[in-house]
């Protein structure tokens, strides 16, 4: 796994894209030179979000709209009535060429994504979030990766020393307990790699199971009932960020972003470099093993072509837990087709397809859930959708029960059961284990740190950083401390 390596920036405080408040949204950021894909899945599990390589998340107890995350899970997922007539509306278009006479731009909203009945508003695009005026600590990344696989190698090998009888590690006096004993244990994301590894030797071991007989169609029914002799072909493509199609492919991508942010949103791109690095750029590297579905792991442009012409991009992360939605765009010519849903649903269907081999891999994550922002709220019409404790990182189902809690008040810790806490949480005494970037050169445990400076003002902030991104994090990925 590649070491992931993020400079914390601390409170944001910024224009609200929801409620166009002005300094009233709050936030924790930090940029990510680097993320392994299994921390990312670790840092979404606890409410962080990225843009590019800028990570952000909300501050939900002070925030003038507080956003929780939501999931979906795939394999419970059912579809609606909604979901079922665009799917048809969809089809029927690619087999005819024809619109329906209630189909009429001029007849729908801006911000509109279907026919106007309030259930097929699945729009996963969210505003981009306001970056902070500070910039990173330039660094050399890949030497920085260097230095840390040595580091690792180093601990490893201190770790297969270990003399049994006093418990010391040989050759490592500054490892703290607590490091040493996080090191030689396996920490919640190896134990899910095993799980993952085993599930998916199960699933080639089993005969596949023959297809239980309902009348009902499913998702994958109505994707597959097209053919070659309809009037318009629809093609999906899958390409990564750093591949050579998405190089080729770039022209036709950002116009066609740029005709969405101006007819949709009015908010035009600088130029084709922003678009690149709010929708191109990733901290994470494609990652791809026979522990990996077969496209792997990393940052992902799923590309709609009718016929010959890019109608919509979705921009994923297909991680080792979910596939997380970045943001969407689409032709505003095609509103009528309700794109924005559309593709929502064939994100789930591409969770569906990769659980058939990993079947770990089945939620679809949607970005945040604002409930106190009305047009927001479309997230939630998804069956089988659950938002993020903000408190103990538990996953509550998204009932009624819980919308009328949010009805009373925009902030709730959403998780009933006063007694939970956060199984990851960090606390005092794991701050000894933090690595620290000092320098080009230098990586070293705060605990080493102050024993070689004595008192160290930046505690306070590393101590914030750890409660937010959680002990896994805070002690497996490089915190730059470069002035």
């Amino acid at each position: 796994m590649s070491a992931s390596i993020v400079q914390y920036f601390g409170p944001q405080t910024s224009k609200c894209g929801y409620c166009t408040g002005i300094e009233c949204s709050k936030s924790h950021g930090m940029h990510a030179y680097r993320l392994s894909c299994d921390d990312y899945q670790e840092l979404i599990d606890r409410g962080w979000r990225r843009c590019g390589n800028y990570c952000y998340k909300p501050r939900n107890d002070v925030t003038c709209c507080p956003c929780y995350t939501i999931k979906c899970d795939a394999l419970e997922f059912k579809l609606t009535k909604s979901n079922k007539k665009i799917l048809r509306r969809m089809n029927k278009f690619l087999r005819n060429g024809k619109r329906e006479l209630s189909e009429h731009p001029e007849q729908q909203s801006k911000t509109d994504d279907g026919d106007g009945d309030g259930d097929d508003l699945i729009i996963p695009s969210e505003p981009h979030p306001q970056l902070p005026d500070k910039k990173p600590s330039v660094i050399d990344v890949a030497h920085v990766e260097t230095l840390a696989q040595a580091r690792s190698t180093q601990q490893k090998t201190a770790v297969s020393h270990e003399v049994g009888n006093d418990g010391k590690i040989a050759g490592d006096g500054d490892q703290s307990t607590a490091s040493k004993k996080f090191s030689s244990s396996n920490p919640p994301c190896a134990k899910k790699k095993k799980q993952m590894r085993l599930e998916r030797r199960q699933a080639k071991s089993c005969p596949p199971k023959e297809p239980k007989v309902t009348q009902e169609k499913s998702l994958r029914d109505f994707l597959t009932s097209t053919s070659d002799s309809d009037k318009h072909q629809l093609k999906l493509s899958l390409v990564h960020v750093d591949g050579e199609e998405f190089k080729r492919t770039l022209p036709q991508s950002y116009e066609l972003y740029k005709k969405y942010q101006i007819v949709i949103h009015n908010d035009p791109p600088r130029d084709q470099k922003a678009y690149k690095d709010h929708l191109q750029q990733t901290p994470m590297k494609h990652q791809k093993s026979e522990d990996t579905p077969d496209m792997g792991y990393g940052s992902f442009h799923q590309q709609y072509w009718l016929d010959d012409k890019l109608i919509a991009v979705g921009v994923i992360d297909i991680l080792p837990g979910s596939v997380s939605s970045v943001y969407f765009f689409y032709d505003p010519d095609y509103s009528f087709l309700s794109l924005g849903t559309y593709g929502s649903l064939r994100e789930i269907d591409l969770v569906q397809t990769i659980a058939e081999r990993m079947p770990s891999l089945k939620y679809y994550y949607m970005g945040f859930y604002i409930h106190s922002c009305t047009k927001m709220r479309y997230k939630g019409k998804l069956s089988a959708s659950y938002l993020l404790c903000p408190e103990t990182y538990i996953w509550v189902p998204l009932t009624d029960d819980i919308r009328n809690k949010l009805d009373t008040r925009k902030y709730q810790r959403l998780n009933p059961v006063a007694a939970d806490k956060d199984a990851n949480e960090f606390v005092n005494q794991h701050v000894n284990d933090v690595q620290l970037l000092l320098d080009a050169r230098t990586c070293i445990t705060y605990q080493r740190f102050v024993q070689m400076i004595g008192d160290y003002t930046g505690r306070d902030a590393i101590m914030e950083y750890g409660e937010l991104v959680g002990k896994v994090c805070a002690h497996r990925m490089i915190y730059v401390s470069m002035s």
